[in-house]
């Protein structure tokens, strides 16, 4: 949370006021503003330093404070973290190890993360690349038939063999 300036630190001159019902008040004098926020027994808070005059408001620091904490933790609630998961099939991966690990595939999608899956070619293997697409294809097709598949990253060639990266659609 940034920090907030309230009374003698607000360093502007003049600050448009709002006052503790929602009213506007209109632009004063910083000095004027701050006495008329201790007058009621307030603080006087700026809420915005983007435009000019900055706009400030006339409140109690505490309850201000609690309330912009307060949408904070609204906001982190809402918010989903995605995680990738990652699925190591081999080469020589029989079919019903393949559902098997596509069911596994659709669990981790269901849950709202991505999922990496990666085929590592050691070796002879690495010269069979067309043999190791088409099981990652097979794997796919099969995860495909669980669930409906977004594919957030093409089937690509790397050093070590293939890797996908795939999604809830």
């Amino acid at each position: 949370m940034e920090k907030v300036l309230i009374n003698n630190f607000i360093k502007a001159k003049e600050v448009r006021v709002i006052s503790e019902t929602g009213e506007q008040l209109g632009v004063m004098n910083i000095f004027e503003a701050i006495d008329l926020a201790k007058a009621r027994g307030l603080d006087l808070i700026q809420v915005t330093e983007k435009v000019v005059p900055p706009v400030c408001r006339i409140a109690n620091y505490g309850k201000y404070l609690y309330s912009l904490q307060k949408k904070e933790r609204k906001i982190k609630v809402n918010t989903k973290i995605t995680k990738l998961k990652e699925i190591q099939l081999g080469f020589n991966i029989a079919p019903g190890d393949i559902e098997t690990k596509a069911k596994q595939a659709e669990k981790f999608i269901k849950e709202g993360d991505k999922v990496k899956v990666t085929m590592v070619l050691k070796g002879r293997e690495k010269a069979m690349g067309d043999l190791a697409k088409n099981k990652i294809l097979f794997f796919l097709e099969t995860t495909d038939k669980l669930i409906p598949l977004k594919v957030e990253r093409e089937l690509k060639r790397e050093i070590k063999g293939f890797t996908i990266i795939i999604s809830k659609q």
